[in-house]
């Protein structure tokens, strides 16, 4: 209990700055449509390789060149942090019986398999927040791939700092994951 107690207090007292720490927005789509009755899916989290899967902020001054930015985070795994947000656009939607992550017991029609492509603020040529994502939807029962397709969006920055950096790359991702649901949504 004191080294908790300790801990604490040491930031108080002028302690390394914490970083910021960041989180996504679930995408709002179109609430309008058909409503999928019988349709389960179940969101995989994505795969990223090393420089993606983690909680840093990735940002590409030039091509081929990778740094963080600095003093700020995300609030999780980038992968989970997806994960998360495309089911919760799924649930927005309000169109599908059920949408869940692996491990909760749902009795899936299809999952969703995903790889992260870009996730990055680029800075050659004009500043600009990337997003791309590989998207499979399999249909569960057969273990076939009933669609494929790369979904890729940008967002200008407007600003400077840590907060105009993730609002830019939010709106890239919000764009992707709409798309991902009326794709989702049209096939099922």
């Amino acid at each position: 209990m004191a080294l908790s107690l300790a801990g604490g207090c040491a930031l108080v007292g002028g302690g390394k700055k914490p970083l910021d720490t960041f989180d996504l927005s679930a995408a709002r789509p179109d609430t309008s449509g058909p409503r999928t009755q019988r349709r389960q899916i179940l969101v995989n989290e994505p795969a990223a390789i090393k420089v993606l899967d983690g909680e840093n902020i990735v940002i590409k001054p030039a091509p081929g060149v990778i740094t963080f930015l600095g003093g700020a985070q995300w609030g999780d795994r980038l992968p989970k942090v997806i994960q998360a947000r495309l089911i919760e656009s799924f649930e927005r939607s309000g169109r599908i019986r059920g949408v869940g992550r692996p491990g909760e017991g749902l009795a899936i029609d299809y999952q969703l398999v995903s790889d992260v492509r870009a996730f990055e603020v680029a800075l050659d040529g004009g500043a600009r927040a990337h997003v791309a994502l590989s998207v499979r939807l399999l249909n569960d029962r057969s273990g076939q791939v009933a669609r494929q397709r790369v979904f890729e969006a940008t967002a200008p920055l407007s600003g400077s700092g840590n907060e105009a950096y993730v609002a830019a790359m939010n709106a890239a991702f919000a764009e992707v994951a709409g798309e991902i649901v009326d794709w989702v949504l049209a096939a099922i």
